[in-house]
């Protein structure tokens, strides 16, 4: 259907349908460039970069057509770093960010879906055909990518063994840590003060009758408990986790000088099963191998799936687990502090059930999960532990205990 045949509230739709597939293909352009530049993996930098690329012809192919049906160019409106940098990605990391991407990937391709019925116009959906087969391609490229053993799309240009190189050789000095890995530790952190703290004061209130230095005793006393457990075991859990990575690079090491060939040959397969051809393989690993200390590094990283920057640092560990479970366990307390009776139960119920429902919301930060649904999902749980502890200190209150 050509733009004459258009009248004028038909052709405003268009336009604003195109627009927003425009300002999508930016967003995924500028958030797959931001991955790319952040992630130190060499070949998941390169296909990411051609997915960006990708986008942009996507965006370029709307841009087109809005002008070509008299609609003006359109502006950007979105963050700089697409979605790259929005606290969810930050929080997850690059593979939580790859599985986003590829959920997002799918929804694309419904909405396109849905645009080939409704939109009526001849040129927009000869663009929108081509646009579906390419995010089909890049829901599979991301799949791979998060499994371990990328194959490009048919008609993709592949892996690039030499900027695959030119990656890693300017990542080589570039170590960088899991982005936002605390996120996780606090989140749970006060899931975890917030649902055992909760759980005592109401127990201790059913027997009691919600009387207030019982409580506070009970649930300051399990504040301070819980805090030191959750720090001390968070800070045993990344502590143990280093000196096991070291233990294995000290075993890699060993290899690397015992058997160089067979290590070169053992990372050139490591490259080959993520896309590249064996001679580009090999020359890649004849490059790296020239610094030994480079050698060990990468293949550590490849066999163990991380590297010493990414682990976690046993007293911001400690430091967020502590804290965070304090503070989740404080919320079921503080009405007690100003209240008395059956009002401060009621309140702490309230305010407890609130704060259940926002640390689930919270915890969409570090799942793919809506947060609507992990907020309900903890409320439910919480409302239902209350339940049980409090009708369990009601009973032991009346048997005199």
């Amino acid at each position: 259907m050509a733009n004459g045949t258009l009248n004028s509230a038909k052709l405003k739709r268009v336009l604003a349908a195109l627009e927003g597939n425009w300002q999508a293909e930016m967003e995924g352009y500028h958030t797959y460039q931001t991955l790319a530049d952040r992630d130190t993996d060499p070949v998941r930098s390169q296909v990411l970069r051609h997915l960006a690329g990708a986008e942009w012809e996507h965006a370029a192919l709307w841009q087109g057509r809005i002008l070509e049906l008299g609609g003006s160019a359109p502006v950007y409106t979105g963050n700089p770093g697409g979605e790259a940098n929005s606290l969810a990605n930050r929080a997850g990391g690059v593979r939580m960010a790859l599985r986003r991407l590829e959920i997002d990937e799918s929804r694309h391709i419904a909405n396109y879906g849905t645009q080939l019925k409704a939109l009526g116009d001849e040129g927009s959906i000869a663009i929108l055909e081509h646009v579906i087969e390419d995010e089909k391609d890049h829901h599979r490229e991301l799949g791979s990518l998060l499994r371990g053993h990328y194959s490009a799309a048919a008609g993709s240009p592949g892996v690039d063994p030499k900027a695959v190189l030119d990656e890693l050789l300017a990542k080589r000095s570039q170590g960088r840590k899991q982005p936002g890995s605390w996120i996780g530790d606090a989140v749970y952190g006060v899931n975890d003060g917030l649902g055992a703290i909760f759980g005592i004061v109401s127990g201790v209130s059913g027997a009691t009758s919600g009387e207030s230095k019982y409580v506070l005793l009970a649930g300051l006393s399990g504040l301070i408990a819980s805090a030191l457990s959750m720090g001390s075991g968070a800070y045993l859990a990344a502590k143990s986790q280093r000196e096991i990575y070291h233990a294995e690079l000290a075993r890699e090491r060993e290899a690397i000088e015992m058997n160089g060939p067979e290590a070169r040959e053992l990372l050139s397969l490591y490259y080959q099963v993520k896309g590249l051809p064996e001679q580009d393989a090999d020359r890649v690993v004849d490059h790296i191998a020239k610094d030994p200390d480079q050698m060990l590094r990468v293949l550590a990283g490849e066999r163990l799936g991380t590297s010493e920057e990414a682990l976690a640092n046993p007293i911001v560990s400690a430091s967020s687990g502590a804290l965070s479970t304090a503070v989740g366990a404080a919320i079921p307390i503080l009405p007690f502090f100003f209240m008395h009776g059956i009002e401060a139960v009621i309140a702490a119920a309230v305010i407890s059930l609130a704060a259940h429902f926002a640390v689930g919301a919270a915890k969409s930060l570090i799942t793919v999960r809506s947060w609507w649904s992990s907020g309900f999902e903890m409320t439910v749980v919480g409302a239902l532990e209350g339940a049980v502890t409090y009708g369990i200190g009601v009973l032991l209150g009346a048997g005199g205990m």
